[in-house]
């Protein structure tokens, strides 16, 4: 079953959590375990920050967060955050597309 991780954030320094983001994707190019992840900002919020992440499984994610890479990343995040992350842990049970 596919997992989806939903990590909500605030932070006034997204510049700077976008560079740490996108040196993340690319140490880990090949290696990662995602399959898609996307980052939103709340419209109604400000500073509030989403990124979805999907996992082929549960297992699958917590392999990841189990790397150090990964605990390296969420130490570093954390500190450009203006408080703690919170996190959403979701099977997927149903997925639709819609085109047009």
């Amino acid at each position: 079953m596919k997992f989806v991780q939903i990590i909500e954030y605030r932070t006034s320094r997204i510049d700077e959590f976008d560079a740490l983001l996108d040196a993340w994707v690319e140490k880990n190019e090949g290696r990662r375990l995602a399959s898609r992840a996307m980052q939103t900002r709340d419209r109604d919020k400000e500073n509030v920050y989403l990124n979805i992440v999907e996992f082929p499984s549960y297992e699958q994610a917590m392999e990841n967060s189990d790397r150090p890479e990964t605990t390296e990343f969420a130490a570093q995040m954390a500190a450009l955050c203006d408080g703690p992350p919170v996190f959403r842990n979701l099977d997927l049970l149903d997925e639709r597309t819609f085109e047009g």
